[in-house]
Order: C-alpha cells, then sequence, then structure tokens
C-alpha cells in the first residue's frame, strides 16, 4: 500500500535546507555557542546524565567547543494554582555530543567536572573482548531528531513500537510546516497522521499531526 495517496515521488534529498534549520547551541553557564558542521571524524555519541543532570553536561561540552544537543518539549503543568508551558527533557537523564572518539573518552574517563556522565552503550554489538561498544547515531537519523525536536513542540512523544502504527516501509520527508525537514516513516500515533522517527537502540520520537500535503515520499527503508 502506498504511503499517501497524493505523496509526490521526488527522490533528490533537501540536505542543505535541512542542514541549516538545525539550531546553534549555547551554554547557558558561559555564553559560548557552537554550530552543527557535519565532519567526516566526527560522529554522534549518546550519553547517559545521572540524576537529571543532562543539561549541566551538555553546558560544560559546549563550553569545550562541542555541539551537545539535549531534546526538549513543553508541556502543560499546574504551578502555585496557575496553568503553565514548562520546557522539560524530552528523553529523561540523555543528550548527544558530535564529536570525535578521543572527545568522547576524555569526557567520559578524564573530565572529573563529568563524573556523573557515561556511555550510553550499544547492547545489539560486541566490540573486542564481547563488551558492547558506545552507541553512536547516524548522522541523518540525529538531524532528522533535531529537526523534530528542536521546537519544543508540546505534541512530540516517545513511543514504543507498538503504539506506531506504520502505513509502510517508504521513508517521507516533511516539505512544509514546523517540522520541515523531518525524515522518517508516517504512521498514525494517538490516533493522528504523524512521520515517527527512529533513533537506533533508543526508540522512536514522532512529530505533532502532519497533513498528507506535507508529506513526499524518498525512499524505502533499509
Amino acid at each position: 500500500m502506498s504511503t499517501l495517496p497524493n505523496v509526490e515521488t521526488h527522490q533528490e534529498p533537501c540536505i542543505k535546507t535541512a542542514l541549516d534549520a538545525i539550531p546553534e547551541v549555547k551554554s547557558t553557564t558561559t555564553g559560548v555557542s557552537v554550530r552543527y558542521a557535519p565532519t567526516p571524524d566526527h560522529e554522534w555519541y549518546v550519553f547517559r546524565a545521572s540524576y537529571g543532570r543532562e543539561d549541566r553536561a551538555a553546558d560544560f561540552i559546549i563550553a569545550d567547543g562541542t555541539y551537545a544537543y539535549v531534546a526538549k518539549r513543553y508541556t502543560r503543568k499546574i504551578v502555585d494554582g496557575n496553568p503553565k508551558r514548562v520546557l522539560e527533557n524530552l528523553i529523561p537523564n540523555l543528550l548527544f555530543a558530535y564529536t570525535i572518539s578521543e572527545n568522547a573518552d576524555r569526557y567520559i574517563k578524564g573530565t572529573p567536572e563529568l563524573s556523573f556522565l557515561s556511555y550510553y552503550y550499544n547492547h545489539f554489538e560486541h566490540s573486542e573482548g564481547t563488551k558492547n561498544p558506545p552507541l553512536t547515531i547516524p548522522n541523518r537519523e540525529l538531524e532528522s531528531f533535531i529537526l523534530a525536536t528542536c521546537g519544543h513542540d508540546e505534541h512530540l512523544l516517545v513511543v514504543s513500537r507498538e503504539r506506531c502504527h506504520f502505513r509502510s516501509g517508504e521513508l517521507v520527508r516533511v516539505t512544509e510546516g514546523a517540522f520541515k525537514g523531518v525524515e522518517g516513516r508516517v504512521a498514525r500515533v494517538a490516533g493522528q497522521q504523524r512521520v515517527v522517527v527512529n533513533l537506533d537502540n533508543i526508540g522512536f520520537v514522532s512529530t505533532a499531526y502532519i497533513p498528507s500535503a506535507f508529506i513526499q515520499k524518498i525512499g524505502i527503508e533499509a
């Protein structure tokens, strides 16, 4: 079955447009800012910060000149009896850093200020000595994840595969709106048509509702 009857079958990816939309990150403690730039020897490492200190870790890593990202979304809460929109971390305790392996090791093993930080390990692979290696995420997946989450939309969801009713194996790109540039698969989540980004060994993140006119087929999932 086709993903949607009015989806255009256009194969040229708009990579430059998508990358330009990825926001600069800034350390709240030092004011240092870093812009994301794809680099051949860099990888997206997944770090785990204990006791909800992922923002603190990201501030330190950004101040060190490394692009680090913590996904957030707005939620509605009652504060002192009044409804408020509160910015919260979307995936508790996790942050993503785009760096070389030597720097990743230095943050985890050689930086006292980050003693609460550890690797998020890939439990589906083994390195030498049958140990699980640190998990890294392909650039394209993480770029789509950032594009999906950088607007802090309150309708973002972290979901299990069981909650994603995928239409097909087709990969699509969002062409308009707040989620423009996001690549993933169309699924029905929480009763709405959304585009779902898969982060290997972590889970699935869905956008808010996406109308069919904003969806373009770009290929088949490998």
